[in-house]
């Protein structure tokens, strides 16, 4: 599983030139599911999205979470950071899994996410998106587990 996690002040998804999706200050997640990742992976995401103190308190300190905020997480399906790129130049796509099981596995980090308490918004899975925000900050991280971690 990889995660990257953007804090914004804003983000949206466009499909088709239509809106499908926004939220306003919270995390734009977007999550490559790879081969060997299960349930107990993508929930530590969640959860480590969820608690992740990424805001900053009264004391300009990055000490709030999305749970601390209210924020709201915009989650979007991304196989291509499960991309190699370290020969030739065309990305190798071997480690993403299988699209119908990272379908899955996606709508559970969702499912993940909001019983922890954070409102969730989504892209769709597999389509061709736009997506805008606005990295408040610019504050990203990348949140990476494998299985034999």
């Amino acid at each position: 599983m990889k995660i990257v996690y953007q804090r914004v002040s804003g983000a949206s998804v466009m499909i088709e030139g239509r809106l499908h999706s926004e939220i306003a200050q919270g995390a734009v997640l977007l999550l490559a599911v790879e081969k060997g990742d299960d349930e107990s992976i993508l929930s530590w995401g969640a959860r480590k999205c969820a608690e992740l103190r990424a805001f900053a308190d009264g004391e300009r300190k990055m000490n709030l979470s999305l749970l601390d905020i209210g924020g709201e997480a915009l989650v979007v399906s991304q196989f291509t950071l499960a991309a190699g790129v370290r020969k030739g130049r065309r990305p190798s796509f071997d480690k993403a899994a299988d699209p119908a099981e990272a379908k899955g596995l996606y709508e559970f980090f969702c499912d993940e996410l909001r019983g922890i308490g954070v409102g969730v918004k989504t892209g769709v899975f597999a389509a061709m998106m736009d997506v805008a925000l606005v990295n408040s900050g610019p504050v990203t991280f990348i949140i990476e587990r494998r299985n034999d971690e």
